[in-house]
């Protein structure tokens, strides 16, 4: 009879290594982010509503406004509208629809399956967390909703993130799955900057905007990953 292995008596290297295997490197990197992400909302949270980042917050925020000027107030303007509902929605609809007719039809259920997650998980925290808004600063309108975690943050992450990841993983140019990161994560910065600069998020809101969203598109992103890699080996 074959000799069971106690988990005890393996190494730390050893243990990595096989969860490696069984994993694979990108599908346990992609775990462990999840999980740190996941840790790291919980942990922010705690500390937001303890006041322990009112300094940070601030510092930031006057930071952000020492760069404006007219100029600067419009294209933040316009990354934030890009970030909203109002254009990610209709975006979204066009997606899936050339999703389709390049027959990628997992890659729209899951781009689909992504967004309703993320409405459900902006609705439910910040339901739940409830923190009220800053003041916004050069006129612009302040939302209805709460502050925490930063909807615009979330929205756009896994938005533009899963989709850099769907078409990414779909291209056999190296240049092309480059060039399509670099613009997401562009977006994605830009659009959680011009809710800073324009008053209606701490940045801390935005910080955790992404992190919830880092959860979520991971996961996502992991599934896709996983039954990729059952199909090559059932081929």
């Amino acid at each position: 009879m074959k000799k069971r292995t106690s988990w005890g008596h393996l190494s730390f290297a050893k243990i990595i290594a096989g969860l490696m295997e069984f994993f694979g490197v990108r599908m346990l990197v992609g775990l462990i982010l999840a999980a740190g992400a996941l840790i790291f909302f919980g942990w922010l949270a705690s500390e937001i509503f303890e006041g322990e980042t009112k300094i940070f917050d601030e510092a930031v925020r006057a930071a952000a406004m020492q760069t404006a000027s007219p100029r600067l107030t419009q294209l933040m303007v316009f990354f934030s509208f890009i970030g909203s509902v109002i254009f990610l929605f209709p975006l979204g609809i066009v997606a899936v629809i050339i999703f389709l007719r390049l027959k990628w039809k997992r890659a729209a259920v899951l781009f689909a399956l992504t967004m309703a997650g993320e409405i459900v998980l902006d609705l439910t925290l910040k339901g739940f967390f409830r923190r009220p808004r800053p003041e916004a600063l050069y006129g612009y309108a302040l939302p209805l909703s709460f502050s925490f975690p930063s909807g615009h943050a979330l929205g756009s992450f896994c938005f533009y993130g899963i989709l850099a990841w769907l078409v990414a993983a779909r291209l056999k140019n190296p240049a092309g799955k480059t060039l399509v990161w670099v613009l997401a994560s562009a977006l994605i910065l830009s659009i959680g900057f011009s809710r800073i600069y324009l008053g209606v998020h701490y940045p801390s809101d935005v910080i955790g905007g992404y992190a919830a969203a880092l959860v979520w598109t991971v996961t996502i992103a992991l599934g896709d990953f996983f039954f990729n890699r059952r199909n090559l080996k059932n081929n």
